[in-house]
């Protein structure tokens, strides 16, 4: 038996990790903030009466050290969530994120037994735009994330800084260039490069997972800065249509919780994971308005389809998706869960789950800030 800590651990993904290690015979305390604009109501309901819950902000070093006292294992999940609302909130995402990490290794670092091992979830997000290939000669291309002007001038594609071509978008690797500026993906990409390097100065074996698009069972519905699948399902069951901004054939890389607590595993159980990064996605792009479709169908609404709103919200990426070759090769992991399985589990459980639909107060701090405009020029045709 392990003794295993989840920052974070009363969230999405952390609670299915505490189930996960609770299943396997391991002892699981959890260190979480129950930061009301996830958990409105305290406690979630869904959370083991099992785990050993510590109500605690992770920057707060007195109860991280205490929380990691007899601990072999920590999975640290505890982050702030949302590119939009980062960008606005600027030194709450600088200060949980990235100074939550440093409190939760310096607290490793005053150790005297190490922990056998460190799992940080990271995030795609740090790639910015994905990689893409330029249809005249097969090159591989990295672009800058599109700004206003590009868009009025080209339209909502990505095309070639050069040529102007529009690119075609392929899987991204690991060593793709962090491309991204939106500080919720500066903040995940600082976490990754202080967990490895602490990890090589003080000898404990680090590895970071970087995270797709993860959705599933209790992705908050509450929540407006969360998943888009969540922001979506909230406003079905509150009678609205889901907003859908440019054209919705932007894609992004969906990937089941099941699936990642299955990552999370296939790192803590191989040699091969300490030091690496890994994305954790499928390499499948869905279209945006699809996603939109289909939930409104599977809810019974189809009169509340979206439509695309032709808005762009500054930072905004058009495509990408994870190439999962190396987890696969290294770990032998790969995803398995089902899409449209997944999709009915997800549907089952948002019919009992509390929701607040509280998406026009998150597009109006957008719009406050300058954050997301209406199409113009060749964006709208």
């Amino acid at each position: 038996m392990s003794r295993v800590l989840v920052t974070g651990g009363a969230g999405f993904i952390g609670s299915f990790l505490a189930d996960h290690f609770l299943a396997k015979g391991d002892a699981v305390r959890v260190l979480d903030c129950l930061d009301p604009q996830v958990h409105p109501a305290g406690r979630p309901a869904y959370l083991s009466a099992d785990v050993e819950l510590r109500v605690a902000d992770v920057r707060a070093g007195g109860a991280l050290r205490a929380a990691l006292d007899g601990v072999d294992v920590v999975v640290h999940c505890a982050a702030a969530v949302g590119v939009a609302q980062s960008l606005y909130r600027v030194q709450h995402y600088v200060d949980v994120n990235v100074g939550g990490t440093g409190a939760l290794l310096d607290a490793m670092a005053a150790r005297r037994d190490r922990v056998a091992r460190l799992v940080v979830l990271t995030s795609m997000t740090g790639y910015g735009e994905g990689c893409y290939r330029r249809p005249s000669d097969g090159a591989i291309r990295r672009v800058p994330a599109r700004r206003r002007e590009d868009i009025d001038r080209f339209g909502w594609d990505v095309v070639d800084p050069e040529t102007h071509e529009v690119l075609e978008p392929v899987p991204t690797p690991e060593d793709a260039a962090l491309l991204a500026r939106n500080v919720y993906a500066l903040t995940k990409r600082y976490q990754e490069e202080l967990a490895l390097a602490l990890g090589d100065v003080y000898g404990f074996p680090v590895t970071c997972l970087r995270l797709f698009n993860v959705y599933g069972p209790r992705q908050s519905l509450s929540n407006p800065y969360t998943g888009v699948l969540a922001i979506f399902l909230s406003r079905l069951l509150k009678g609205g249509a889901p907003v859908v901004y440019e054209d919705g054939r932007q894609t992004r890389d969906f990937v089941s919780v099941h699936d990642v607590v299955r990552a999370v595993e296939a790192a803590l159980g191989h040699p091969a994971a300490a030091g690496q990064v890994f994305n954790v996605g499928t390499g499948i792009g869905r279209p945006i308005g699809e996603i939109g479709r289909t939930l409104a169908r599977l809810v019974g609404r189809e009169e509340l389809a979206p439509t695309a709103s032709g808005q762009f919200r500054t930072g905004d990426i058009r495509h990408c998706s994870a190439d999962a070759s190396r987890i696969r090769r290294l770990l032998g992991f790969e995803p398995t869960v089902d899409w449209e399985r997944s999709l009915a589990e997800l549907l089952e459980w948002s019919r009992s789950a509390p929701s607040t639909d509280g998406f026009a107060q998150a597009e109006g701090e957008l719009r406050k800030f300058g954050l997301v405009s209406d199409a113009g020029g060749r964006a709208g045709a």
